[in-house]
């Protein structure tokens, strides 16, 4: 019974279309914004309001339009202007987000829409994956390499900025070499930090166009930087992606999830396998894992050898080197234990 689609007709008196132009928000921002979170359909004429959705939820989100009415009331003549903040702590006081998650509708969710075609998840993990990172505020993705976290994770903002749910992407990692040493690397700074951020670039390339990820960069829609630069910054209205983040420290993980604003997303992948911090520093991710796993409106999917979706080869080279950690992890074990006796 929770997936049975129904509609009801309210009004909000009194009718006002000051009052109304504010609850919706410049073109509809407002509503679409609960209808992106709350999984309904709004439509309205005048003051009269019809809402779409599963039957938990459609009573909720007629309270809370009829709540937000109240706070766009006439102070000095004029309609008090409500803003997606404002709309955004509504709905988490509502309490009905859980409700609205039915395992069942993974697979319908799961298909990503843009320009180029349909992105669609090739196993059941990535079908979760999606689906965690649309209806989750944070996400993480751990992984080997080849299980598709970080172009996935492109699609949905891609697909999120093209239904204007977000009006920037931000894409980041940090500038960690990956077991060599590139010396003092030419040019601007731009072109010292392209190396780094070459994969994220490639997946838009691929879902957007060249021509169209330039013209977006140079708008700064969508934006692409080493994560060093997202210090003291407040990220509202955003699709946040942090790449390789097995590569950051404890310090650097908390500082890139306190940068979180309202109406934004985050998603982050890694692949704890493949640490390049210095020895003895511990893993921001690892470390994320462990505090994290039990805080709401934060999901976590871990992905295995089998979820890998390059060259069959790939999956082997993961698996042995699986099996090559186990041995030394039981060796070293072993050496403990002789040692004590």
């Amino acid at each position: 019974m929770s997936s049975q689609i129904e509609s009801i007709e309210i009004f909000l008196e009194p009718a006002d279309r000051f009052r109304l132009a504010s609850l919706c928000g410049p073109f509809d921002d407002n509503l679409k914004l609960i209808e992106r979170r709350l999984g309904v359909e709004l439509s309205y004429r005048d003051n009269e309001f019809k809402i779409t959705g599963k039957k938990p939820v459609i009573l909720p989100v007629a309270e809370l339009l009829h709540k937000l009415y109240v706070e766009t009331q006439i102070v000095k003549g004029k309609a008090t202007e409500l803003d997606s903040e404002q709309v955004h702590l509504a709905i988490q006081e509502l309490k009905v987000l859980e409700q609205n998650t039915d395992d069942g509708d993974i697979g319908k969710e799961a298909f990503i829409k843009t320009k180029r075609g349909v992105i669609k998840p090739r196993n059941p993990n990535q079908s979760k994956y999606v689906h965690n990172v649309l209806t989750n505020d944070i996400c993480f993705g751990v992984g080997p390499a080849g299980t598709g976290k970080t172009y996935l994770a492109v699609a949905c903002a891609v697909d999120a900025l093209e239904r204007q749910e977000v009006r920037r992407i931000l894409l980041t990692r940090p500038a960690v070499e990956a077991g060599e040493k590139l010396g003092f690397l030419p040019g601007d700074l731009s072109q010292k930090v392209d190396p780094y951020l070459r994969p994220l670039y490639d997946a838009l390339f691929e879902m957007l166009g060249f021509e169209k990820v330039e013209r977006l960069i140079e708008r700064s829609v969508i934006e692409i930087a080493p994560l060093a630069y997202m210090r003291g910054r407040t990220l509202n209205d955003a699709f946040i992606i942090l790449d390789e983040s097995q590569n950051t420290t404890i310090e650097q993980m908390k500082m890139f999830l306190t940068r979180i604003g309202f109406n934004s997303k985050a998603v982050i992948t890694g692949d704890i396998t493949q640490i390049d911090l210095p020895k003895g520093q511990k893993s921001g991710l690892r470390h994320a894992v462990e505090v994290l796993q039990d805080v709401e409106d934060i999901s976590f999917n871990f992905f295995r050898s089998h979820d890998v979706v390059r060259h069959p080869v790939v999956q082997r080279v993961v698996d042995a080197y699986e099996r090559w950690d186990e041995v030394q992890q039981r060796k070293k074990i072993a050496e403990k234990n002789t040692q004590v006796d």
